[in-house]
C-alpha cells in the first residue's frame, strides 16, 4: 500500500506549538516537547517493536534535511540494517579514528604519567623526557633531541622504517642510548596499541623483526669498564682523601667503606641505619634487583657517619646539601677531579682514565678475591644477582656474618699505613 509523503508544509511548521508528533510520511515525524523544543525522528518497526531514530533538532535541520534524512534511513531498513545501530557504528568509528590521531608525542606524555609512579626514582622520567621528548631535567631543550621528527605525528602512522630513521644513524656509535630509546618507542606503541589507537605489529620490537635489520647490541657495542685504582693504592687514595673537608668527600669515603653503588650512597637517609647493629638497610626500590640490601657497618663507616652528622645536621639525607638535598653521583666525581687537579696520580692503569666511584666496587672485588674471600661472598657484598638460576634457588644467604668480618678487613686495609707498593694486610687469623 502506497504511502502518502509530504504532509507538512515548512509554512505550517513555524506555526506548530502544540505538544505531540506530526507526521510526514514515511516514517518522518515532527516531535514538539514539553516547553517547544521541535526535533526530527524517524519511527521503523524491528522484532514487532517500534523504534525512534533521531534525526536532529528542527532548528538545525530544514524539513527538506529531514525528508533527506528520512530517506537514507529507509534505504538502511531496505538493506537490512537498523539505523540507529548503524549510526552508532558511525559514531564509535569516528571515536576510534579520533583516538588513532593522538600524537607520538602525547602518547609518551600520557605514558610517562600514568607509569611514573611506579618507577623506582624520579631519575627514570627524567631520562624517557630527555631520550624521547628532548627535554632535559631542568626542563630546557635536550642537546641531542633524538625523535624530534615523529613526537608530531599520529601515533597510528608510525612505522618501521620511521623508527629506523632515528635509531639507525646512532646504532653503531651510540648503541646503549639508541637501544634504549628502541625499548621505551616499543613501549609507549604497546601501552597505545592496547588502548586500540594502533593496529598490526609494533614496528620497534626487537626480537622476530628489527633483530633483522639491524646487528645485535652485541656485536656494535663494545663494554666499557669502569676506570677503577688498583686496590693496591686504595690506602694512599683514602689518606689524601681523608684530609679533605666537606660532605661530597665524606660521601666518597662512606662508599668506598660500604661499596654500594653511588647511587644508592648519595641517596642514603639517616632513617635506613641502624647505629645500635651497625647496620645499614638499602630499600628494595631503591636497589637495581629491588630487594632489599642489608650493608654491614664498619667501625670506620660509623666515624663517616658522626662526622657528617656535624656537619648536615638532622635532616632526612645523610649527604645532602645546605638545603638537605641529597648529592647527586656526580659530586662525588667531582672530589677525585679535584684530587688529580695538581698531580694526576688516580687513574685506571688499563685505561689511563679518571677513576670514577663506580670503579671502586671493582678495586673491592679484586682485592677480596685476593684475600680469600669466597666469590658468593663478596659478590652478595656487591648486591650482584647471581647468574645461575640453579645455584641461586639453593643458596639462598647473603652471608651476612661473612661479610661483617670482610667489610671490617676492607676498612682497615684502606686505613693501612702507605708502605711502597705493597700495601696487601693479612687476613685476621
Amino acid at each position: 500500500m502506497a504511502r502518502d509523503y509530504g504532509k507538512l508544509k515548512a509554512k505550517q511548521i513555524e506555526h506548530l506549538t502544540k505538544r505531540g508528533l506530526y507526521g510526514d510520511g514515511g516514517g518522518l515525524y515532527l516531535q514538539i516537547a514539553k516547553g517547544g523544543s521541535m526535533s526530527w525522528l524517524f519511527r521503523y518497526k524491528t522484532d514487532g517493536r517500534s523504534r525512534w531514530h533521531g534525526l536532529g533538532s528542527a532548528r538545525d535541520v530544514s524539513l527538506a534535511d529531514a525528508r533527506i534524512k528520512a530517506a537514507d534511513a529507509r534505504r538502511v531498513r531496505l538493506n537490512g540494517g537498523d539505523p540507529i545501530e548503524a549510526k552508532r557504528a558511525v559514531k564509535s568509528a569516528a571515536r576510534v579514528e579520533a583516538a588513532k590521531s593522538i600524537t607520538f608525542g602525547a602518547a609518551i606524555q600520557r605514558y610517562i604519567k600514568v607509569n611514573a609512579p611506579g618507577w623506582k626514582n624520579a631519575k627514570h622520567a627524567d631520562q624517557w623526557r630527555m631520550t624521547l621528548l628532548g627535554i632535559n631535567p631542568k626542563g630546557k631543550p635536550a642537546r641531542n633531541d633524538y625523535c624530534k621528527t615523529i613526537r608530531d605525528l599520529p601515533i597510528g602512522a608510525l612505522d618501521t622504517a620511521l623508527i629506523l630513521k632515528i635509531i639507525e644513524p646512532i646504532w653503531a656509535v651510540k648503541n646503549e642510548t639508541a637501544n634504549r630509546i628502541r625499548g621505551r618507542i616499543e613501549c609507549v606503541i604497546d601501552a597505545a596499541k592496547s588502548r586500540g589507537e594502533f593496529t598490526g605489529e609494533n614496528p620497534a620490537r626487537w626480537r622476530g623483526h628489527l633483530e633483522n635489520l639491524l646487528p645485535a647490541p652485541s656485536k656494535v657495542h663494545k663494554v666499557r669498564n669502569h676506570p677503577a685504582l688498583p686496590y693496591r693504592e686504595l690506602p694512599a687514595f683514602m689518606r689524601e682523601l681523608r684530609a679533605r673537608d666537606g660532605v661530597a668527600a665524606a660521601a666518597l669515603e662512606f662508599h668506598i667503606l660500604t661499596v654500594p653503588r653511588p647511587g644508592n650512597a648519595v641517596a642514603a637517609k639517616w632513617s635506613e641505619v641502624d647505629r645500635k647493629h651497625a647496620l645499614w638497610i638499602i630499600p628494595g626500590n631503591q636497589m637495581k634487583g629491588d630487594a632489599e640490601h642489608k650493608v654491614p657497618l664498619s667501625r670506620a663507616a660509623l666515624d663517616v657517619l658522626d662526622r657528617v652528622q656535624d656537619l648536615t645536621g638532622d635532616g632526612e639525607y645523610i649527604f645532602a646539601n645546605a638545603g638537605g638535598v641529597p648529592l647527586s653521583d656526580a659530586s662525588m666525581g667531582a672530589v677525585i677531579n679535584r684530587m688529580n687537579e695538581q698531580e694526576r696520580r688516580w687513574i685506571d692503569p688499563a685505561s689511563g682514565r679518571e677513576v670514577v666511584p663506580h670503579g671502586f666496587r671493582s678495586s673491592f672485588r679484586d682485592w677480596a678475591a685476593e684475600h680469600g674471600y669466597d666469590d658468593p661472598v663478596a659478590e652478595a657484598a656487591l648486591a650482584h644477582k647471581i647468574s645461575d638460576k640453579v645455584v641461586a634457588a639453593y643458596k639462598r644467604t647473603r652471608f651476612f656474618e661473612l661479610r661483617k668480618q670482610m667489610m671490617a678487613d676492607w676498612a682497615d686495609y684502606c686505613a693501612r699505613p702507605v708502605v711502597g707498593d705493597d700495601n696487601v694486610v693479612p687476613l685476621r687469623a
